[in-house]
């Protein structure tokens, strides 16, 4: 059951992130350059916007894609705080795959706004928000399902390995979007709400929440009873007897009284848990760079390197790939290491100068684009999947808990919901700062990159003492 809570889990979280990237696709054909594709066919206007889809056709449409993704990961931090709660109180399979049943729903509502001739701005906006808290259920479930299942001993490289569903999920979200983009970018958004609500329905049928759960004892063979062999048997006042002259009822395998659980942690007390703060406020800033990406990426490319919008979009999942490998990476050093935070705050110390080259060098040429998209996506994602899993993991199963497991779900929605403000605001300041130049959006990526790297500061400094300590002692032992 191991492996079927793992692969499970993956292709749950795979779908929520599938359904999260058309948005980012389609921006660049909800406002494309119409001068591009000739005259106006329908009249002789010479409206150099008559392709683009109303509201986003006038010269603030920035300011309405930055509206849009705001929506959604605002409501999704705001519900990210409370979602961990329920989480802990309710069925993880019944919580997990009916917010992904929802999510399929709001998903495909936004698609077919373009069916429906929708023009109206809150329309969309309103579907955003409804799915920002749906989707909140999946990440403290899917977390806590696998905490339950796999230790800490190789926790890092497992967890590394099992979060690329978030870049691979990006990845089959743009490709899915991009088959459809140009031609009825509805489908963009129907599609990836299908596949969300089919997996949630696969999800709700085989998912195993405890190793507790797996019933493990051979089955109990029926024992026949002196008044089963004998309808007309005596039977006394203490029941019917058996052969031996002992009551044939097995007290021993009546039901034993349950063992009293231990109580949901509350939010004060899972805040209180040493190295939740830092690594919450880490991955705000960590997570502001990595989302800014996710929404903004493709519509950069197309205005900087002058692609088209299916081919931004394919090449924007190069980010994804390097995610991978940024994630596998830092899961294997931290737990070669021990230190979670040291391999943090490296990755995101070599991250800003990478920020920096690549808006200044990486659209020199396709290689030079392929390279640094990869290397980029790698150093900021890695940070960002190693404590949103393995960190948020140990920090839900930390020894001042004493076992009480029930803390799991309330931890990783505490890291991830903060982590889901900086979430929100990436994608909205590159939207107010990105009519500046896109310059201007690199040197606030940057310093949300550093602020990270800060804030992980004392976490560091508690490490290296402790490694600094074990040399000491081993080469005092050696002695």
């Amino acid at each position: 059951y191991r492996g079927l809570t793992l692969v499970l889990t993956f292709l749950c979280y795979t779908s929520y992130h599938l359904s999260r990237k058309p948005i980012s696709i389609v921006k660049s054909q909800l406002h494309p350059n119409c001068s591009a594709l000739g005259p106006n066919p329908h009249n002789d206007s010479n409206s150099s916007t008559w392709c683009s889809w109303a509201p986003f056709d006038g010269d603030n449409y920035k300011e309405l894609f930055g509206a849009l993704d705001n929506a959604f990961l605002v409501a999704y931090a705001i519900g990210m705080f409370i979602s961990g709660i329920f989480g802990e109180r309710l069925p993880l399979r019944y919580y997990l795959s009916g917010g992904m049943v929802l999510s399929g729903l709001f998903t495909a509502l936004f698609g077919l706004g373009y069916f429906w001739d929708i023009h109206v701005l809150w329309y969309f906006i309103v579907v955003q928000v409804c799915n920002g808290l749906v989707q909140t259920t999946g990440w403290p479930a899917v977390v806590a399902c696998v905490g339950n299942w796999f230790g800490k001993g190789k926790r890092g490289l497992i967890m590394g390995i099992w979060n690329s569903h978030t870049s691979v999920g990006n990845i089959l979200g743009s490709l899915i979007a991009g088959a459809w983009v140009s031609s009825a970018w509805g489908l963009s958004f129907v599609v990836p709400g299908i596949i969300i609500t089919t997996v949630g329905i696969i999800c709700f049928f085989f998912l195993v929440e405890y190793p507790e759960d797996v019933d493990c004892s051979p089955p109990l063979h029926h024992v026949m009873t002196t008044s089963e062999k004998d309808p007309e048997a005596v039977t006394s006042n203490e029941g019917p007897l058996s052969l031996s002259g002992q009551s044939s009822v097995d007290h021993s395998n009546s039901p034993k009284e349950p063992a009293e659980e231990p109580e949901a942690i509350s939010f004060l007390g899972a805040l209180r848990i040493p190295g939740v703060v830092e690594f919450s406020l880490c991955l705000l800033f960590a997570k502001l760079v990595s989302y800014t990406f996710l929404y903004w990426l493709p519509l950069y490319i197309v205005n900087v390197a002058h692609f088209g919008a299916k081919e931004a979009g394919d090449l924007s999942t190069l980010f994804d790939v390097g995610g991978i490998l940024g994630g596998i990476f830092a899961g294997l050093i931290s737990d070669y290491t021990g230190g979670r935070a040291t391999t943090c705050c490296v990755m995101l110390v070599i991250a800003a100068p990478m920020l920096f080259l690549y808006n200044h060098v990486g659209q020199n040429g396709i290689g030079t684009s392929i390279a640094m998209l990869i290397i980029c996506g790698a150093l900021v994602n890695g940070p960002y999947a190693l404590i949103t899993t393995a960190v948020s993991a140990d920090l839900g199963t930390h020894e001042s808990l004493k076992g009480n497991a029930k803390a799991l779900s309330t931890v990783t929605a505490i890291i991830d919901g903060t982590g889901s403000v900086g979430a929100a605001l990436g994608p909205l300041l590159a939207g107010l700062i990105s009519p500046t130049g896109w310059n201007n959006v690199f040197y606030m990526l940057i310093a949300a990159d550093v602020l990270a790297c800060l804030l992980l500061a004392r976490v560091v400094v508690k490490e290296v003492r402790g490694w600094c300590g074990y040399m000491a002692r081993k080469r005092g032992y050696v002695r």
